[in-house]
This record gives structure tokens, C-alpha cells and sequence, in this order.
């Protein structure tokens, strides 16, 4: 089994395909990735060899992918919390942050439905 970046390839997929597994590796990515390290993109992950995994991992080490973009992703998130503008307020909430409507949909972001109770009339 092959291991890039921490991630276990799996064996029976394409070379494309499996390193879409990676945090950060689409397939446009993951096919620049098997041109760089000369590796065909249809050959599976279990016909690699150690030399063609070397090169490959050296490919994917020029990215930033995985744990280093996942901090860097929280970061920008927490600075956007921190400035207290639009997009951090609607992020601290828990509310969509890209123009969505919140009066029917966006169960997503708001989690389940909490139910609010009535108020009762007075009786005279």
C-alpha cells in the first residue's frame, strides 16, 4: 500500500483517482502531479514502483496539501472571526456565509430544528 503525505493510497484505483484522496489533490492536481514524477495517469496504484512512489511523493511535497492546508484553512477562518467582519460573524453564528436565504433551507449550517414555544394569550 502506497503512503503519501500520511494518507494510504488505495491499491485497486487509478493513479489519478487514488491520489484525490489526499486533502488538497483534485484531479487536475493530481494529474500534474503524475506528469511531474513521470508517471502514467492509468496505471493503478498497485503497479507502482518504490522509484515511481519517491518521485511521486516529491511532486506532492512542492503543494501544500493535507495537515499544513488544513491549519492554514482554520487560521483564515479564525482571522476572519477575530476582525469581526460579515463572513466571521455569520461563521461564529453558525449561519451560511455566502448569500444564502436562512427563513426555509440551511438546516446544514443551523443543525437540527429547535422549536420555539408559543406565547400563550392572557385570559381576561
Amino acid at each position: 500500500m502506497a503512503r503519501i503525505a500520511g494518507i494510504d493510497i488505495p491499491k485497486q484505483k487509478r493513479g489519478v483517482i487514488a491520489l484525490t484522496y489526499i486533502f488538497g489533490i483534485g484531479k487536475s492536481r493530481a494529474k500534474e502531479i503524475l506528469e511531474k514524477a513521470q508517471v502514467s495517469e492509468d496505471t493503478k496504484v498497485s503497479d507502482w514502483n518504490d522509484d515511481e512512489i519517491g518521485r511521486i511523493r516529491e511532486a506532492a511535497a512542492s503543494y501544500i496539501i493535507e495537515g499544513e492546508l488544513r491549519s492554514e484553512t482554520q487560521l483564515n477562518i479564525k482571522r476572519l472571526m477575530d476582525i469581526g467582519c460579515y463572513r466571521g460573524i455569520r461563521h461564529r453564528a453558525g449561519l451560511p456565509l455566502r448569500g444564502q436565504r436562512t427563513k426555509n433551507n440551511s438546516r446544514t449550517r443551523k443543525g437540527k430544528r429547535k422549536t420555539v414555544a408559543n406565547k400563550k394569550k392572557a385570559t381576561k
